[in-house]
């Protein structure tokens, strides 16, 4: 006895004011009796920190409440019949519209992130009576925003120009380092596209001490309001290698970066939360210190690592 929802979309990604259409497939062995048939979707946005944040994680689980976007149910069947052995297919399709509620009328994306998700989820019941469990299955969409609100014409582009060396650093680098020279250039657009990816270059001028990677940290910085207090967690989405070893001097390095679709969505500044970006550049040193810590992240500061952080702002366009 299965049941389980199909779309006509293999990738299931919808945008906003298309028609969602597909069908509800039953295998049984025998026929089943129903009291109803219901196809709904509905679409919030989930808020929780979990753990990290010290003091707050108890008064934030009574306080920050889902968030609704969308909830429509529609009965395919509203009067009781039977479904016959075998397999049974019902055709459904309805419009993907968003519901204006009290406070807010944004419409968000599809989004995972680890304190904030935006999901959108379908659902198929069949109510079978109160002496029989219903039978239902649940699929997740895929919500875009709809073309009429994206980004026609091209933004321009936000190049920016950065400098890595041991005096914009906040902690004290290896000795030799900080004696001898050490000078990283480059430049990197901070407005990016969802659906291209992000670029750059850099150009190791100058290190006294050898390097061991280059890496580039897509980092996403989630901030929650409850009350009157604003909680933010920043968290490593994507690492991307941009050198391995010690590079030769004054040559172009390309930097190259997909941004992951479902861990990152257009930049958010507004609403009882945000969701932001971050690009950090992390230039690792060849150093006896650095095989005391075999595990180590590449966000904290040590004194083997300079790093430079800029904001990245992620958009939509056609």
């Amino acid at each position: 006895m299965t049941i389980e929802l199909k779309l006509s979309r293999s990738n299931r990604v919808y945008c906003l004011g298309e028609t969602v259409e597909g069908k509800i497939i039953t295998i049984f062995a025998s026929p089943v009796s129903y009291q109803k048939i219901i196809i709904s979707l509905t679409g919030t946005v989930n808020l929780q920190v979990k753990g990290g944040v010290t003091g707050v994680i108890e008064s934030l689980y009574g306080v920050v409440k889902p968030i609704c976007i969308i909830k429509k149910s529609m009965e395919l069947a509203s009067s009781a019949g039977k479904l016959g052995p075998g397999r049974t297919e019902i055709n459904f399709s309805f419009s993907l519209s968003s519901e204006k509620k009290s406070g807010y009328d944004m419409f968000y994306e599809t989004f995972h992130g680890g304190n904030i998700s935006i999901q959108y989820l379908i659902s198929a019941d069949v109510t079978r009576g109160y002496l029989h469990k219903a039978l239902s299955a649940t699929l997740e969409l895929i919500v875009e925003h709809d073309k009429a609100s994206l980004i026609q014409a091209p933004i321009s582009p936000e190049l920016t120009s950065f400098f890595i060396t041991q005096d914009t650093q906040k902690h004290q680098l290896l000795p030799e380092l900080s004696s001898g020279r050490f000078q990283v250039s480059g430049k990197i657009y901070t407005h990016c596209s969802l659906s291209e990816p992000l670029s750059g270059e850099l150009i190791v001028e100058a290190s006294a001490v050898p390097i061991r990677s280059i890496d580039v940290l897509l980092l996403r910085v989630e901030s929650i309001l409850t009350g009157e207090r604003i909680i933010s967690d920043t968290s490593v989405v994507q690492i991307t290698q941009v050198a391995d070893g010690d590079v030769c001097r004054s040559m172009t390095l390309p930097i190259y970066v997909m941004l992951p679709r479902l861990l990152v969505c257009p930049t958010v500044l507004n609403g009882p939360f945000s969701i932001e970006f971050q690009v950090s550049i992390v230039v690792s040193f060849k150093s006896e210190l650095s095989k005391l810590y075999p595990k180590f992240d590449l966000q904290t500061p040590r004194p083997w690592l300079a790093s430079l952080t800029l904001p990245l702002r992620v958009f939509r366009t056609t």
